[in-house]
């Protein structure tokens, strides 16, 4: 690392300051979208080289687990396999890629500990890496929910636009809380366990492996629960229903707010980042 780059992540220099030199790693990261696409995609391949199936091991142990759970649960609940196993298919399959993102972000930093403290690569770069790297696994495992649709006839009646729109929120809001917890865990090396934790909970409290009609849609378990939105907002058009009224303001203003803070700490904590490390 140069001397100079060195001291404009070291130095302070005040909050507006501070403010801009995100806005420049935000900006930097952005112009070089192509480098973290590249570092998701060699972490894809490194993982499963040597390997016959290579990344498709993925979308097989996740259509295991699709069929395993999906007709355990619609036996244990008297609900058909024509409404269950669609329903339960994107559940896993999305609520694996917030739970990724999330699970993931907390080594964001750490990881790239060594790019970071030799290099003057843009920091928000590694969190587009982890990003990217869900993305590439979200692909591989897409197959098995088109694969689910086409089967049971979801196909005929899925609003595939704006499911698009609804993994959009998602991805959004689980960047910044990645993000987030890249920062906290990068200071504090307990919160990935904490993190970790956290969603192991949040799989069971969030209609994953059970519908929401069955608790009420005005349930507080839901309406103030962020998962269930972030799955509903892409789940519901996919199954051929309609989100709840409210989900899109609720996630348009958790990623506002959500970014907000994020930035915000990450401007006041960048130029410690490396030093944490």
């Amino acid at each position: 690392m140069d001397t100079a780059t060195h001291m404009l992540r070291t130095g302070r220099r005040g909050a507006l300051f501070e403010f801009n030199m995100g806005l420049r790693d935000l900006s930097m990261s952005l112009q070089r979208i192509g480098l973290a696409w590249s570092l998701a995609w060699h972490d894809i391949v490194s993982r499963y080289r040597g390997s016959i199936l290579g990344p498709f091991w993925i979308t097989l142990s996740m259509g295991l687990m699709v069929a395993g759970m999906g007709v355990l649960y619609a036996r244990l609940f008297g609900i058909s396999l024509h409404d269950f196993i669609p329903f339960v298919a994107t559940g896993i399959v999305f609520f694996g890629v917030i739970s990724g993102i999330i699970n993931e972000g907390c080594d964001t930093f750490v990881h790239a500990a060594g790019m970071l403290s030799q290099t003057a690569l843009p920091m928000f770069t590694f969190v587009w890496r982890v990003v990217f790297r869900n993305l590439i696994n979200l692909a591989h495992n897409f197959v098995i929910i088109l694969g689910v649709l086409i089967y049971f006839g979801y196909w005929r009646t899925m609003n595939l636009p704006v499911a698009v729109i609804g993994l959009l929120f998602l991805v959004i809001n689980s960047a910044w809380i990645g993000m987030l917890a890249a920062i906290a865990s990068a200071r504090f090396r307990d919160v990935p366990q904490i993190v970790i934790s956290v969603m192991q909970f949040a799989i069971f409290m969030t209609p994953v492996f059970w519908q929401p009609a069955r608790l009420g849609r005005a349930h507080a378990f839901l309406v103030y629960n962020p998962f269930y939105h972030m799955l509903d907002a892409v789940r519901a058009p996919l199954l051929g229903d309609q989100p709840d009224a409210h989900t899109y303001g609720f996630l348009a203003l958790m990623a506002l707010v959500g970014w907000a803070l994020t930035f915000t700490v990450f401007t006041r904590t960048r130029r410690r980042i490396v030093h944490y490390l």
